[in-house]
């Protein structure tokens, strides 16, 4: 039987196209089959769902490239079935897991699994990245090809950095023979031992151990001269100050392969907010100061940030009521992603269709994902949301296992209302 819907008299926007305008949409069997203005002449064809949207935005599904989740390994954390009920609820229709579980994603098998319990969920579309180098350890780097064949999107050693030199010189040459890309968690990790939080003023009043902003830059530096060596795709993930930014930026001008993103945390919070030891704020890499702040942001505006991710890390109460030096590094994102994403819109930094093309279009072309637009025939991935209305953050009632959020009770505007997933309503907003 044909599974029809009609979203009537929408906001539509994508975009990859540029597209704004007041439109209908029709999804037939899990595919966008036609859009347009007063595209059914004000007669929605028999045996067609209507769903009169009533001028709410309705948009691609927001593609999240950056998450963290505890399956397998440490369920206590977050699941897939878990982290997909969150992520939809956050208007997001694709994410794409971290390997650092246990055991890590560096066989095909991982995959396989992660593919499976996707499968048997059927919320959220679940793409996986497979690990960079066996155990994440740094050293002897995956079988790439096979990992290729069996879904890996992209390879990294996740929440850790290829520390090695040589070790990322060998994974960009092998992975560019399948055009694959390398991501990259840019932070040196000699410099880095030990740290707790930005280096700087506050560290020190604190009698926190920090951690310089040169372990980003050097490494970023590093990497980038090895990207020209080998001519591999390179992404750094979570970039936090404003020279890294600008490294990107020439290099960018200079043709390298290589692209960027950044989380949330790092455009809408600084390291003030860690305030008398708030482990809720504790986070790798660290929170920087006003101006990397504002750098970051910059970033965001002219292009040379392609992504923003959610970077979410879940972390259990045990892990985050703990002295700051013991405490875990991490927040959770999946659910705050697109407000504060939408907070550079209201703020007036960033124009509607370029904060949502960091959050759709964009991160799904980075990991060559068919997904994140809106075009004829393409997966009805869509998420309808109100634009403006205003609301705090209220941690307790998000879907994720863990609550380790810096933004409870934090003022936001605009949220999801309903969200699709290959035609099919996963979720929609009571009331």
């Amino acid at each position: 039987m044909t599974s029809r819907v009609a979203y009537l008299n929408a906001r539509l926007l994508d975009p990859a196209t540029g597209l704004d305008q007041r439109a209908d949409l029709l999804t037939e069997d899990g595919r966008i089959a036609d859009f347009g203005p007063n595209l059914f002449g004000g007669a929605t064809p028999a045996g067609t769902e209507a769903v009169d949207l009533a001028g709410l935005c309705l948009a691609p599904g927001l593609v999240d490239m950056r998450v963290l989740i505890g399956e397998p390994g440490e369920e206590e954390k977050d699941t897939i079935k878990s982290a997909s009920r969150a992520a939809v609820a956050g208007g997001i229709t694709a994410m794409a897991l971290l390997p650092n579980t246990d055991p890590v994603l560096d066989e095909v098998a991982g995959l396989e699994f992660v593919a499976h319990r996707a499968r048997e969920v059927k919320l959220v579309k679940v793409f996986a990245y497979a690990s960079a180098t066996r155990g994440t350890e740094g050293n002897e780097i995956t079988e790439m090809g096979l990992l290729a064949r069996a879904g890996a999107v992209a390879f990294t050693d996740g929440i850790k950095a290829i520390a090695s030199a040589k070790t990322m010189r060998r994974a960009l040459s092998y992975a560019k023979t399948f055009d694959k890309l390398i991501v990259q968690h840019p932070e040196e990790p000699s410099l880095a031992s030990g740290g707790m939080m930005n280096s700087g003023e506050i560290a020190t009043r604190l009698g926190l151990v920090g951690i310089p902003r040169e372990a980003e830059i050097i490494m970023i530096e590093r990497d980038l001269r090895l990207a020209e060596l080998t001519g591999g795709r390179l992404h750094f993930a979570h970039v936090t100050t404003g020279e890294s930014v600008d490294l990107i930026r020439r290099a960018k001008a200079r043709g390298l392969r290589v692209t960027c993103d950044t989380a949330p945390h790092y455009f809408a919070l600084t390291e003030t907010d860690v305030g008398d030891y708030r482990t809720y704020a504790k986070v790798s890499p660290p929170l920087r100061g006003e101006m990397d702040r504002r750098a970051v942001v910059e970033g965001l505006a002219d292009g040379t940030i392609d992504a923003i991710a959610s970077d979410h890390v879940p972390q259990d109460q045990d892990q985050k009521r703990l002295p700051f030096a013991q405490a875990a590094c991490g927040v959770i994102g999946l659910e705050t992603l697109f407000p504060l994403t939408l907070e550079l819109v209201h703020k007036g930094k960033m124009s509607l269709l370029d904060a949502l093309a960091c959050v759709t279009s964009k991160p799904a072309a980075i990991l060559d994902l068919p997904v994140g637009r809106i075009v004829k025939g393409g997966p009805a991935d869509l998420v309808a949301f109100d634009l403006d209305t205003p609301w705090r953050i209220d941690v307790e009632g998000f879907r994720s296992k863990s609550k380790n959020s810096p933004f409870e009770n934090r003022p936001v505007q605009g949220r999801p209302l309903r969200t699709i997933v290959d035609g099919r309503t996963v979720w929609q907003a009571e009331g």
